[in-house]
């Protein structure tokens, strides 16, 4: 399938999914109407001038671009003296669009979502991917956690962390105290990596698919603006901070962005292939020290968790 249907056959998923929420009326502009009859590549570029965001007219009705502003992306990430936040800031700013209300943090975030759901930047991802998986949960949570990918649950589901390894985070996340409807969750990348000629299984994003998605994510964090992340796994980290030494020799330790504390450590599908108490104890005490930082007391009981009789 070549861009021009994939960016047509993505608006017409988006509409379709609109109409059956109820929303009757859409505003396109005309260049956009006049873009969607191009059938050469010309169509394309057109059509990725626009950007979809959700606004709300006098009469109520959502008015919704047909496709999204393309994101520029940044020739490399950041090295630690450079927040990556400011390094992508007009990145951030065009996923993001103009005009949100201040302090209306649902708006904003809704915003940036409907432009993540019919973005085309990854077409090999866009082509295979069932669900766009923005994130869930609390936007005004203090707490935010972020894993790497969508697998195939989540894609099926369109919610992060809903298999296996996202119901062993919601254990975690009850032992902290939180419900998980009271914390935030996200990806670096909101689509599944593709697997081509596998019909299980998933695989690490790429540094590219992960540079192209990662306005999103700065946006989300931007908006919500927890006090402290917990970035699950190695390319996790690898996507907010670039390359390091491994999540082995770095979880623990409190990195920032842009004054936000993160606080990497091992991916739950990590603990549950290798069942050692003693892998076990090293993430929880990383989350006791998250707690720490949110000045949630931890009884004696929870800091004997996964510690030897």
């Amino acid at each position: 399938m070549n861009p021009y249907d994939q960016v047509l056959d993505a608006t017409i998923s988006h509409l379709e999914k609109l109409k059956a929420s109820g929303i009757k009326h859409v505003k396109v502009s005309q260049e956009i109407l006049s873009s969607l009859t191009m059938p050469s590549s010309r169509a394309v570029e057109t059509r990725a001038s626009a950007s979809p965001a959700a606004t709300s007219t006098a009469s109520g009705r959502s008015t919704i671009p047909v496709t999204p502003k393309p994101v520029a992306v940044a020739p490399s990430l950041p090295q630690s003296k450079v927040s990556l936040m400011e390094s992508m800031a007009e990145e951030i700013k065009q996923v993001r669009g103009e005009g949100e209300i201040p302090g209306e943090k649902g708006l904003a975030l809704e915003q940036v979502k409907q432009r993540a759901m019919v973005c085309v930047k990854c077409p090999h991802l866009a082509s295979s991917r069932r669900n766009v998986v923005f994130g869930v949960g609390n936007i005004d949570s203090p707490l935010m956690f972020v894993g790497e990918a969508p697998g195939m649950e989540e894609d099926q589901e369109g919610e992060p962390f809903v298999g296996v390894a996202g119901q062993l985070l919601t254990k975690i996340i009850k032992a902290m105290g939180f419900g998980r409807e009271q914390i935030y969750i996200a990806n670096v990348l909101k689509c599944r990596p593709n697997t081509p000629g596998q019909t299980a299984g998933n695989r690490k994003p790429s540094e590219e698919e992960m540079k192209k998605c990662l306005p999103y994510l700065l946006a989300q964090i931007e908006i919500i603006q927890p006090k402290i992340i917990v970035a699950l796994g190695g390319t996790a980290v690898e996507g907010l901070f670039g390359k390091t030494d491994g999540i082995s020799k770095i979880r623990g330790h409190l990195r920032y962005l842009r004054n936000i504390p993160v606080m990497p450590t091992f991916h739950p599908s990590y603990l549950l292939r290798q069942q050692m108490l003693t892998e076990k104890r090293k993430v929880w005490e990383d989350m006791m020290k998250v707690m720490e930082h949110l000045q949630i007391p931890i009884t004696e009981k929870q800091q004997g968790f996964f510690l030897k009789a």
